[in-house]
């Protein structure tokens, strides 16, 4: 399916990162950063502009193939990786910043990717998350339609166990991102590190 949405002549969710990862990418420490679900690359290729070490993860290599695409066309580098989140393996303390932005997966899937984003931080390494929660199918305007891939705040504040959380909401915004993610939202946001 993500092979076929990439394969669109457009980005789909846009060129420009997540309006909430630049309001705190400088909470991440310098150093290795992993993008998870990074589709296009909007938010590796922002944050590899930063100055980050960025790598990017996708099921999708038609996605990451626009990744590389858009790296180039902004004079970055980016190493991107096709995998299946569910048998991803990040490592132990491998990691300054760990980015989920709208990785969505059914929540047994998503309990033990993030019991591995845990694990994966350095010590003072930051964990930053945006996600539709429930209550996004009200709205309509973007997401999956099934609320088992859509987790609440309470939901992560048990998952990320381990973690400090120093900004965890469940707001509504507007959210302009591409085609596919445009209107008003609900989200839940999260910032977190790792002691």
């Amino acid at each position: 399916m993500w092979d076929e949405r990439y394969a669109a002549g457009e980005f789909v969710y846009g060129r420009e990162p997540n309006d909430f990862l630049v309001s705190v990418a400088d909470r991440m420490p310098k150093g290795k950063v992993l993008c998870l679900a990074e589709g296009q690359g909007r938010n590796a290729v922002y944050l590899a502009g930063l100055g980050y070490e960025v790598v990017g993860v996708d099921s999708s290599a038609i996605g990451l193939e626009k990744a590389q695409q858009l790296a180039r066309e902004r004079g970055v580098k980016i190493e991107t990786q096709i995998a299946d989140l569910t048998t991803l393996d990040i490592g132990v303390t491998c990691w300054e910043g760990i980015v989920s932005i709208f990785c969505h997966l059914p929540s047994a899937m998503r309990k033990e990717l993030l019991r591995k984003v845990v694990a994966g931080l350095r010590p003072g390494g930051v964990f930053i998350m945006e996600a539709y929660t429930p209550r996004q199918l009200n709205f309509k305007t973007g997401g999956p339609s099934s609320e088992d891939l859509l987790p609440s705040l309470s939901d992560l504040k048990q998952e990320l166990e381990g973690l400090i959380l120093q900004h965890a909401v469940e707001i509504e915004r507007d959210v302009v991102e591409g085609s596919l993610h445009t209107g008003r939202a609900a989200v839940v946001q999260i910032v977190a590190t790792r002691p």
